[in-house]
Formats: C-alpha cells, sequence, structure tokens
C-alpha cells in the first residue's frame, strides 16, 4: 500500500496516500475501537460540520485572515462535503476521548487535503493549506465540534417530522378506511365501553400530531450556536467581529434561523439542549410504543385472542410451529423505543458529568442523539409501510364482543339507574347471558328501545339523556 508521511506533536506516521484524512484522524483510529461506528454513518453530523467550516472560511476572508486563493479552495472543498462527497472519509469512532477534538481535526484534515488537490498541491503539503492554522483558523473543537452536531441535528430533525407526519396520516388514512364499525373499548384489560375502529385509529392519529409542534419547538433550541467563544468562551484567538460574521454565513448556508448564543461561557459549558431534545425523543418514542402494544395486542390471535384487526403478514413466524405469523413489525418498533429511551438515560447522565468550563462528554450524547433520531425515522418509516397501511378490521368477530359484553350495560345505566344495571351485569356474568337477553327477558325495555340505545352512533358518542 503506498502511503505518505506526516508529523504531529507525538512523532511521525505513515498515512493511506490515497487517504484524505492525516496523522491526528488515523491516531484516533488507532486508540478508539469502540463502537464499530464511525461518524460516516451520520452524514447530517458531517454535513453539519462542513457548513460550519465553510461558514468559519468565509468570515476569517471577510477579515483578510485568510487570500482568495486558499478561501476558494477550502470553501470548494466544503461545498462538496456538503453534498455528499468524502464522507467515507469521516473515519473516527463516534465515542472518543477529547471533548471532539478527533471529530473537528478528522473535519479539519479532509478539507485540507482536498483543498491541497483543488489548489494543484499532494496531499499532505500542509505548508500551503494547513488543518489548524487554515481550516481550524478562528476557532475550536469546544464551538465548531458543536455547532456542526447542532446544525445535523437540526436537518435530522426535519426528517424526522416529515416522517412523523406520514405517519400521522397513515393512521388517520385507516381510520377512515375501518370507519363506523363498532369493538369493545377496553380499560385495565377490561371491558369497558364500545368505540368504533375510526375513533380509536383518529385518537392514535391525533396523539402523535401533537409531536410535531413539539419537536418544531424543540429544534429552536439548536439555532442558538456558540460560534467565536474558541476554547471556553471567551474568545481567545479570534476577531471581535469574527462571532457575528461566521453566524451570518452559517445560517445563509444552512438556510437555518441561527443566532449567536448570548452568553458564550455558558454556551460552551451547557449541554442541556441535548437533554430537551432527547427528552422530546423520548416522549415520541414511549407514544409510539404504547400504540405498538396496541396493535400487538389487537391483533392476537387469531383463534385464541382478541383478533379485532389482522395485521400485514411480512414473514413467517416461527421455526418450529407451522403456519405463525408473529407481529415483527409492532415489536421492532417497540425495541426502537427502548433504545431511545436508553440514550435519554445515556445523555442525562453524560450531561450532569461535566465539569468547569467544558463537557467533555459530548460525543456520546451527540452520538446518541443522531443514533435516536435515525433509529426512530427509519422505525417510522416500517411501521407505516409494513403495518399500518395494511391493517384490516375483523368487524365481525369485534361486533361479537361488544353484544356479548358486561360492559354493555353502562350505555342502560342512565335510563335503568345503577342498581338494576349492576343486578343485569351480576346476573349476565354468573350464567354466561347476554345482557340484551336479559333486559328483554325481564321486559325492562323494549326491543325497539334496547336497539337504539346500543346503536353504535347513541354508545360511542355523546347524545342527550332526558
Amino acid at each position: 500500500m503506498s502511503t505518505r508521511r506526516e508529523h504531529d506533536l507525538l512523532g511521525e506516521l505513515d498515512i493511506p496516500a490515497d487517504a484524505y484524512y492525516g496523522i491526528q484522524t488515523f491516531r484516533s483510529m488507532q486508540n478508539f475501537h469502540i463502537t464499530e461506528n464511525r461518524i460516516s454513518d451520520f452524514p447530517d453530523f458531517i454535513v453539519g460540520l462542513a457548513a460550519t467550516k465553510e461558514a468559519a472560511a468565509k468570515a476569517n476572508y471577510d477579515l483578510d485572515l485568510l487570500e482568495k486563493p486558499l478561501f476558494e479552495a477550502i470553501e470548494k472543498a466544503c461545498q462538496e462535503i456538503r453534498v455528499g462527497e468524502l464522507i467515507d472519509q469521516f473515519q473516527v469512532d463516534v465515542i472518543q476521548g477529547g471533548a471532539g477534538t478527533s471529530t473537528n481535526m478528522n473535519a479539519n484534515e479532509v478539507i485540507a487535503n482536498r483543498a491541497l488537490e483543488i489548489m494543484g498541491y499532494k496531499k499532505g503539503e500542509y505548508e500551503y493549506c494547513h488543518p489548524n492554522n487554515h481550516i481550524n483558523l478562528s476557532q475550536s473543537t469546544n464551538d465548531a465540534y458543536p455547532t456542526g452536531a447542532r446544525i445535523g441535528i437540526c436537518f435530522s430533525n426535519k426528517k424526522l417530522i416529515e416522517e412523523l407526519k406520514k405517519l400521522v396520516s397513515a393512521f388517520r388514512a385507516k381510520a377512515k378506511d375501518l370507519g363506523n364499525n363498532i369493538k369493545m373499548g377496553r380499560t385495565q384489560l377490561q371491558d369497558a365501553v364500545p368505540i368504533t375502529y375510526e375513533q380509536e385509529f383518529e385518537g392514535y392519529a391525533s396523539s402523535l400530531e401533537a409531536e410535531i409542534k413539539h419537536f418544531e419547538e424543540v429544534e429552536e433550541k439548536f439555532h442558538s450556536v456558540n460560534m467565536g467563544a474558541t476554547a471556553i468562551g471567551t474568545g481567545i484567538n479570534s476577531d471581535p467581529d469574527y462571532p457575528k460574521k461566521v453566524v451570518e454565513h452559517l445560517a445563509k448556508i444552512t438556510g437555518l434561523n441561527l443566532k449567536l448564543a448570548e452568553n458564550l461561557i455558558a454556551a460552551t459549558n451547557d449541554t442541556t439542549d441535548f437533554v430537551s431534545y432527547s427528552s422530546q425523543l423520548k416522549r415520541l418514542a414511549v407514544k409510539i410504543s404504547k400504540i405498538s402494544n396496541d396493535l400487538r395486542l389487537l391483533s392476537s390471535g387469531p383463534r385464541a385472542g382478541i383478533y379485532e384487526i389482522r395485521l400485514p403478514a411480512v414473514q413467517p413466524g416461527s421455526s418450529i410451529m407451522p403456519g405463525k405469523v408473529n407481529p415483527v413489525i409492532p415489536e421492532a418498533m417497540n425495541q426502537i423505543a427502548f433504545r431511545v429511551i436508553g440514550n435519554d438515560a445515556t445523555i442525562t447522565m453524560a450531561s450532569e458529568a461535566g465539569q468547569l468550563e467544558l463537557n467533555v462528554f459530548e460525543p456520546v450524547m451527540i452520538y446518541a442523539i443522531f443514533e435516536s433520531v435515525n433509529i426512530l425515522t427509519n422505525g417510522m418509516e416500517m411501521l407505516r409501510s409494513l403495518c399500518v397501511d395494511g391493517i384490516e378490521g375483523n368487524f365481525t368477530r369485534a361486533r361479537s364482543f361488544v353484544y356479548n359484553s358486561i360492559g354493555l350495560v353502562t350505555a342502560l345505566n342512565p335510563v335503568l339507574g345503577y342498581e338494576a344495571s349492576s343486578q343485569i351485569a351480576k346476573q349476565a356474568l354468573a350464567e354466561n347471558r347476554s345482557v340484551y337477553d336479559l333486559v328483554l327477558e325481564k321486559d325492562l325495555l323494549t326491543k325497539e328501545e334496547l336497539d337504539e340505545i346500543l346503536e353504535p352512533q347513541n354508545m360511542t358518542r355523546p347524545r342527550k339523556l332526558k
């Protein structure tokens, strides 16, 4: 393998000649073999970093800190990365010591070496474009790294919102499809009162729809960035005009409504925006997991369970039981939720563990957030396309449950009174008889009166009692 020799504070190493990363990235690759997940697994993060570096170069050029040919080469390199090129060159592990320095230097080295190529030089000829002196100019890992992450999270959040909207629409369409057919509602896994399929599935749609606004609102926290803070928020090694300029450029590049944090020291050591966003991810995960529980339970059977709905069969369910088909899609969604909830605990503990002017545990927080966003987004697409869209109602079975349920007596309570209704329920349960038959037998209501009370429209919505 052809190599080139690079040096740093610790000595010299041979780097693959075709690699755009350099010696500091290479050392990180040797040091951190932890997750087998690379930062390249999260392209939105890389795009956010490239946008940050491009904005920094523009601000530095405005301040006459970069010459035009060098600036243009850096700008072009960043733009190439932002459209998906060289993503595979971001090879450091997502979990790393150093508060993100490995990731920041990975970006600096890739951009520097690509800029060198653009200017007609060879990779590693850093006297013409240096990862630290030029790409990292006016920056520190402690402002560039979290800013890149914040931008990447905003991009990923928008994708999550779009998939969430599609899932809401799918539940709403399924509600209309299943319609006014009646089924039994249940509380504490016991028969309660009737509900229609449409009401139940519209409830799922409405519950999920409420989360859209929350995600839009929590994203705004990431619009505040600490560029210009450099090491600890004091702005050492940056021009006084740099922070305002770099944020203005960054807003134009990303299309986000970015602003400079009010207090750069606080913005550099405070990671609770990650906590807030993770909490919202957990909230959505909990809701979807609960809905997935319902889908699994309502589809249980087919002979000895509830089986009021049929889920699409997507794969055989058992290696030993022929003909068995399991609710694998909702099961997978449950497991996604468990992972998101676990990631939330990680983010909470990592944020709490920060000390003094910097939280060195940002890498695991950023990793956990991007993983949670990605698996939730992918999971919602899976749940929608492979489950919700294909759900069918077992209307005959559901209706029989309603008319054989003791819970039906609740609809009679306003007419017969609580005590009489309780006695009917007790007798129906003891004798394994229907409430309907007992009411007629006792001549408490005529058949016409009873049928009117038990009409689905009368049992599943408020109605005048007199």
